[in-house]
């Protein structure tokens, strides 16, 4: 399996690219500044990294993306990426909870060869706020014991501590203990290793979608763009296909 993952829901953008033959899986990754400079870094990053894993676009299976909770600019930036990036290579897109990347990379780089291991996801929302969900790893699958939220850090609160939750995620250094005091706490970032060992399990479920119909996931409601932001993304958009137009589609 060959695929391509990048995130800027966050201030940092993150890469990788994965080649799986033979049962042997490469990893290739790269991470720099996210936020407003994602927008002009972000294809050349990709693409560069690419040729460092000897792939073209369109052998890829899928281009997994973050497609949020999180910074408005930074998932109009990776969803507009990525449809360009698909369209123009006829590869297939698949839309990653960011949550759900914080929790996987919590439990890979604190716990992976736990049998269980239940995370409380946390990235920060701006305005004094968390985006939220709950994650339970147990036989090898995540699952998701509700469904996800933007709350005050302290609303976070009102659970009882459990010693076999912890709580993860960039909200921690920006909120601390108005974050479940008491809870134990991890680093971790939805970085796009994490997509990467997500998309196998999001793909066998029938999750990737054509290009046209990939969008981000907000969480916090937002009732129009702006005429900038419109504008913005539409240039993300046809600077990517501009990127792979030489790139003809994989035969069908």
């Amino acid at each position: 399996m060959k695929l391509l993952a990048f995130d800027t829901s966050t201030e940092h953008l993150s890469l990788a690219v994965g080649r799986t033959a033979e049962g042997v899986t490469r990893v290739w990754t790269h991470t720099g500044p996210g936020g407003a400079m994602a927008s002009s870094t972000l294809i050349p990053a990709v693409m560069a990294l690419l040729a460092e894993a000897g792939l073209a676009l369109r052998e890829l299976d899928a281009i997994a993306f973050g497609a949020g909770p999180g910074s408005f600019t930074g998932l109009r930036t990776a969803c507009a990426v990525a449809q360009g990036l698909g369209f123009g290579a006829g590869v297939p897109l698949l839309p990653v909870d960011t949550l759900l990347a914080v929790a996987e990379e919590a439990r890979h780089a604190h716990a992976a060869d736990a049998a269980r291991f239940n995370v409380v996801a946390v990235l920060d929302a701006r305005m004094d706020e968390v985006y939220t969900a709950r994650y339970a790893w147990a036989d090898g699958r995540w699952t998701q014991p509700g469904g996800w939220d933007v709350i005050k850090p302290e609303a976070l609160a009102a659970p009882a501590v459990d010693a076999d939750w912890v709580v993860a995620g960039s909200g921690l250094p920006v909120y601390g203990e108005r974050l479940l005091p008491g809870w134990p706490r991890l680093d971790a970032l939805p970085t796009a290793a994490a997509m990467l060992r997500l998309a196998p399990a999001l793909l066998a479920t029938g999750q990737a979608v054509a290009p046209q119909d990939a969008l981000p996931r907000y969480i916090r409601d937002k009732v129009a763009k702006t005429t900038d932001e419109r504008t913005s993304e539409k240039a993300d958009a046809l600077a990517a296909l501009a990127a792979v137009a030489p790139v003809a589609p994989r035969p069908a």
